[in-house]
């Protein structure tokens, strides 16, 4: 039986309409892999191929049925050309250094996380994670996912992109960094440097998960050009 017999197979559940968090006055519903069907990184890269997206041990994909705005984003590595403001920010950023380390719980990470959850997220349930509740956010027991962690010249943590390694590339799961660096642009460093990771390892993608046009949250995605949205049956280049 091939994988996509098996995602065929596997069962999944739509949520009920709720109200879009992206869209005002638009409805949204999701549609979630059941999180306990059986896994295997193989199966999971396949699903991603197929526009999907991981949270923890759930992978979902929207399910609106009269709206088709979130599509699923990814750089091709080989193709992908740096911008002015990329060479900018890598040029802010040339003492910094990268190490991959495995998906376990360092304190020091988890100080930055709700750091910078508090800076985005005041006042919501958000901003004060539990740390079980962190570790279960970014990892999965069925793939295998790196902590790229970010420092600068003196050592201090500057960010952790939270990775997952699938089939034909790196899927950037979580990316979380100092809020009060806004000149550093971290997290457009973050994904240039998984570009060229990719690229070393000889993978074809960097998976940056939904992209809405005309979404202000979103638009840093589509500045990384060329990029491929998927269409819900095939991946389509934009150039």
């Amino acid at each position: 039986m091939g994988r996509n017999d098996l995602i065929r197979r596997l069962p999944v559940y739509a949520t009920g309409e709720h109200d879009c968090p992206y869209l005002d006055g638009e409805t949204a519903c999701t549609w979630f892999v059941d999180p306990d069907a059986s896994l295997s990184p193989g199966l999971y890269s396949n699903l991603i191929r197929q526009g999907y997206r991981r949270s923890g041990r759930y992978i979902y994909r929207p399910g609106c049925d009269a709206c088709h705005a979130c599509q699923s984003l990814r750089i091709p590595v080989h193709r992908f050309r740096s911008r002015r403001r990329h060479r900018r920010c890598l040029k802010a950023n040339a003492g910094a250094t990268v190490e991959p380390l495995p998906s376990t719980y360092r304190e020091e990470h988890y100080q930055l996380y709700c750091d910078y959850l508090q800076a985005r997220h005041p006042g919501s349930e958000m901003s004060d994670p539990a740390i079980g509740d962190y570790l279960e956010f970014l990892r999965a027991d069925w793939c295998e996912t790196l902590f790229y962690e970010f420092r600068d010249e003196a050592d201090t943590l500057l960010g952790v992109a939270a990775t997952d390694l699938v089939a034909d590339g790196l899927s950037a799961v979580y990316t979380f960094y100092r809020p009060d660096l806004p000149e550093r642009s971290l997290g457009t460093l973050a994904i240039l440097w998984q570009i060229n990771e990719a690229r070393r390892l000889e993978l074809d993608y960097v998976y940056l998960g939904y992209w809405i046009k005309g979404c202000d949250q979103m638009r840093y995605k589509a500045d990384f050009r060329p990029h491929e949205v998927f269409n819900g049956g095939r991946w389509l280049t934009v150039a």
